[in-house]
């Protein structure tokens, strides 16, 4: 489970290219090691960080995000140029969420702790092995199989 790091938030007017090497750097990784870990070609790295590519597709963010120990969000404020308190969160209820449906708009506000609904805890991992909520689209947690949510 992501636990917050404020050195790996993006800093205001960062770059996608500066705030890929500032991390990468402090982890002190080699282009290449970072790009093996990310699963992607090392000429991508290197025209991310040197600013000609400014887009990144689902696979990249999300190899980049695993790689870099960071939420995808963090990938996703910093293209977009927004801060990271503005950024929405990946979490539902256990008990009112159909999985593989788009989830309750207020689940992902950065504040919401809540279902409104219910009361429930909003929970942003699988609740048997913590592994974090990667994308609304399944019911079931891709590390273990477990569903996502309980039954009525």
């Amino acid at each position: 489970m992501y636990i917050f790091d404020s050195s790996k938030t993006p800093k205001p007017e960062e770059t996608v290219g500066e705030y890929l090497r500032r991390l990468r750097e402090s982890a002190n990784i080699s282009q290449q090691e970072l790009a093996e870990a990310a699963g992607i070609h090392l000429q991508s790295l290197g025209k991310l960080e040197r600013g000609l590519t400014k887009r990144l597709n689902s696979k990249t963010k999300k190899g980049l995000a695993i790689a870099l120990d960071i939420p995808e969000e963090f990938l996703e404020a910093v293209l977009n140029g927004k801060s990271v308190e503005g950024i929405q969160k990946k979490q539902f209820c256990p008990h009112c969420w159909k999985g593989g449906t788009t989830p309750d708009p207020v689940w992902t506000l950065s504040r919401a702790k809540y279902c409104l609904i219910c009361g429930n805890n909003l929970l942003n991992s699988c609740q048997k092995c913590q592994e974090p909520l990667m994308s609304f689209k399944h019911k079931f947690c891709p590390n273990c199989g477990t569903p996502y949510t309980k039954k009525k």
